[in-house]
C-alpha cells in the first residue's frame, strides 16, 4: 500500500467522524446511545432565554415653577433649587451692581483655601482704622490681640466684621491687596465673570471729590452660584448657620462674643445661612438658604428697600418657592 493510498484512506475516516458525531449526539439513535440525556446536546443545544426589557426609570418629580413669584421690593433677586441647579426666580439677576458685606462669602472662601485654621492671625491697627474710616461695622476687635483664623471666620460672617475681614487678608496674602488679587482670581476660577472686588468687606471707597470708587460689583446670578459652592463646604455652612459664637479670654486675646446679623436664622423655620449686607451704594441686601421637606433652596436679594424688607424679601421668596408644585422634569 502506497502512502498516496494511506493517506486518502485516513481522510475518508476522519470525514465519516465529522459526519458520525452530530448524528450520535443530535438523533434518536445518539441520545439513547448515550442514555437518554446526553451531557453533550445539552451543551450543543441552545436555550432561548425569555427577553425581559429593563423598566425605564420614572423621572424625580422636582420644585416647578407656575404662576408669578411674589412681589419683593428688591430691584435684583434670584432664588434657585440647590439640589437640580434650576433657576425658580431670576428678577434683573444679571445686573451687576453692588454687593456690600455679601463680598465677605467670597473672604471666607479664599481664607478657607489658602490659609491654615489654626493659624495665629495677630490684630493690627489698619484693621480698626477700616472701621473708624470707612463706618463699616466690626467684631470689636482689639489690637494686638491674637485669634486663629478659625475663629475670625466666625467674626468675619456672624457680626459681619470689617476689621476681621482685614486682618485675614494681611494674615492670609501678605497685604490687602494680594487678598484681593486672590479674590479675584478665584472668582475667574469658578467663572463669575460679572465679580470683581477692590476689597475684602465690600465697603465703599470714595476719590478725593467724595465719588464712589468703580471696580467692586456683582450679580444676583454670580452671588448665588458663589454661595451655593461655599455651602457645599462644611466649615462654612456651619459657621453661617450659627446664632451666637462666644470666644473666652486667654493669655492671646480678649473675650469676644458674637451675634450673626442674619435674623432669618431666628425668624424662619428652616434657614441655614447665609450673610447680610449694607452700604449707601448697593442698599439693604441678604443672600439666603433654607431646607424644608429635603428641598434647598438658596437666593439672593439686593436693593431691598429696608433692612426689615430684605429678610421679608427673603420669606416671600423661599415660602413662594418650597410652596411650588412637584412635577416630573419637562423631556
Amino acid at each position: 500500500m502506497t502512502r498516496r493510498t494511506l493517506a486518502f484512506i485516513l481522510i475518508i475516516i476522519a470525514i465519516l467522524l465529522l459526519l458520525l458525531v452530530p448524528v450520535l449526539i443530535l438523533t434518536p439513535v445518539g441520545e439513547n446511545l448515550f442514555g437518554g440525556n446526553s451531557q453533550a446536546a445539552l451543551y450543543l443545544t441552545p436555550t432561548l432565554l425569555p427577553f425581559t426589557p429593563t423598566p425605564t426609570p420614572k423621572p424625580t418629580p422636582i420644585l416647578t415653577v407656575t404662576g408669578k413669584p411674589p412681589a419683593i421690593t428688591a430691584s435684583e433677586a434670584i432664588l434657585i433649587d440647590a439640589d437640580t441647579g434650576h433657576i425658580l426666580e431670576d428678577l434683573n439677576a444679571e445686573r451687576p451692581v453692588p454687593m456690600a458685606s455679601t463680598t465677605k462669602i467670597m473672604t471666607a472662601l479664599v481664607a478657607l483655601r489658602a490659609g491654615h485654621l489654626n493659624q495665629l492671625v495677630t490684630i493690627h491697627q489698619d484693621a480698626i482704622n477700616e472701621v473708624i474710616l470707612n463706618n463699616g461695622s466690626n467684631a470689636q476687635l482689639r489690637v494686638g490681640d491674637q485669634l486663629s483664623l478659625k475663629d475670625l471666620l466666625y467674626a468675619l460672617l456672624l457680626p459681619s466684621g470689617d476689621d476681621a475681614a482685614i486682618a485675614i487678608a494681611d494674615t492670609v496674602g501678605g497685604t490687602t491687596g494680594n487678598f484681593v488679587n486672590l479674590m479675584n482670581l478665584f472668582a475667574y476660577r469658578l467663572h463669575l465673570y460679572s465679580t470683581h472686588y477692590i476689597n475684602p468687606d465690600g465697603l465703599t471707597y470714595y476719590d478725593a471729590g467724595g465719588h464712589p470708587l468703580p471696580g467692586h460689583y456683582t450679580t444676583a446670578y454670580d452671588l448665588v452660584r458663589l454661595a451655593d459652592y461655599a455651602m457645599s463646604i462644611p466649615l462654612f455652612a456651619q459657621i453661617v448657620d450659627t446664632q451666637h459664637y462666644t470666644l473666652p479670654a486667654t493669655g492671646a486675646h480678649h473675650a469676644y462674643s458674637w451675634t450673626n446679623t442674619n435674623l432669618l436664622l431666628s425668624t424662619y423655620s428652616g434657614a441655614t445661612g447665609i450673610k447680610t449686607g449694607y452700604t449707601l451704594e448697593a442698599g439693604e441686601c441678604l443672600v439666603f438658604s433654607a431646607t424644608r421637606s429635603g428641598h434647598h433652596l438658596i437666593g439672593v436679594v439686593l436693593h431691598s428697600s429696608d433692612a426689615t424688607h430684605r429678610f421679608n424679601d427673603a420669606k416671600s421668596l423661599l415660602n413662594w418657592g418650597f410652596g411650588l408644585p412637584l412635577l416630573p422634569p419637562a423631556p
